[in-house]
């Protein structure tokens, strides 16, 4: 036997008592700190984001599962629910294409499908209208008041002071202001000129360009506001460098700050959408969107076959189908527009 056999024979008790030993030692458990600081981040997690879900379940969730539900039943809202008929997904059919049943189908589309695609209509018009015209407004307002000049701040607060009220007061002020004996009728004919046939909001083509005038002048402030924020982040020596370089005011603005407050734009363009879907509270105060529905949009329409025609499942199918459109254009939007602002903050433009 050589000596190399002899060492590994001798080596080889001493490894296999190490190897025991370390089997029977037991497995250390989580420390009792580690295990209360797990338990210390559950409990913040529940009382801070717990209050937030149970709202959300309660005033969100909840609301649309109940939509779904009633969408499905033909409903007027005031008998016992469990007598209302399952018609299945005819009140869908009925906003989209005037029903199933080809009885009906043409007096349905008279009643239903032509005032739903209407209403839709509208709020895209707004939708396309705000980029169009509040936009280009609300940028030049901005970098205008972007400047440094006596009475800035005050001008500010005037200028948002249309936003902070409410839906309410400043339709009930336009009401007053459009009257057939108001300002604006009386300053018509002041120059010569008669108000529309009918009335300023119950004209057929004068009507929508009212209100659409009313809603630039309540939520232009809001878009004059964020950009005005994002300016306010724009760098002054990036500014003072091109103007030495010979820049005019204008290359600035197009060149500098626009791009730079690019994100900003992004995001007021976000909520312009949004809430022209959603626009209902200006709408219904003028007029619950016209006599004949001159202006009405989709929520308006919800509320008046709904609540004033008792069809609480049609009604129900009108605010699944306006979530539904909202939910879907919101993720388009971020899926595209706003992909790169979130994934690159910094670099975004």
């Amino acid at each position: 036997m050589t000596a190399l056999e002899a060492s590994g024979r001798s080596a080889a008790p001493a490894v296999d008592a190490e190897a025991s030993a370390a089997g029977s030692r037991p497995v250390t458990p989580a420390s009792e700190h580690t295990r209360r600081a797990t338990a210390r981040k559950w409990a913040e997690i529940a009382l801070f984001v717990g209050p937030a879900m149970v709202l959300f379940l309660t005033f969100v969730v909840y609301p649309v599962v109940s939509a779904a539900r009633f969408s499905l039943y033909k409903w007027n809202g005031v008998s016992q629910f469990s007598d209302a008929e399952f018609i299945g997904l005819e009140n869908y059919a009925r906003a989209l294409f005037g029903g199933t049943d080809p009885a009906t189908q043409q007096a349905f589309t008279t009643a239903y499908s032509q005032p739903f695609w209407e209403a839709l209509s509208h709020n895209f018009a707004i939708i396309f209208l705000s980029m169009a015209v509040q936009l280009p407004i609300a940028l030049a307002v901005a970098l205008t008041l972007n400047r440094r000049f006596r009475g800035r701040a005050f001008t500010r607060v005037v200028i948002f002071a249309p936003y902070v009220l409410s839906e309410v007061i400043a339709g009930t002020m336009w009401l007053i202001i459009f009257d057939p004996n108001g300002i604006a009728t009386q300053l018509m004919r002041g120059i010569g000129l008669d108000m529309p046939n009918g009335g300023w909001f119950e004209d057929p083509t004068w009507g929508f360009w009212t209100v659409f005038f009313i809603i630039t002048w309540k939520y232009v402030g809001l878009a004059i506001i964020l950009f005005l924020a994002g300016l306010s982040g724009v760098s002054e020596d990036l500014q003072e460098a091109a103007a030495i370089d010979g820049a005019s005011w204008w290359q600035i603005q197009w060149r500098i700050n626009i791009p730079l407050i690019g994100p900003t734009i992004r995001i007021w363009a976000f909520l312009s959408i949004i809430g022209s879907i959603q626009l209902f509270d200006m709408v219904w105060v003028l007029n619950r969107g016209g006599t004949a529905g001159q202006y009405s949009t989709i929520a308006s329409y919800m509320m008046e076959i709904g609540f004033f025609r008792s069809d609480w499942g049609y009604g129900s199918a009108i605010a699944v189908i306006m979530f539904f459109l909202s939910f879907v254009i919101a993720l388009a939007y971020m899926a595209t527009i706003l992909r790169r602002d979130n994934a690159h903050p910094r670099k975004a433009r």
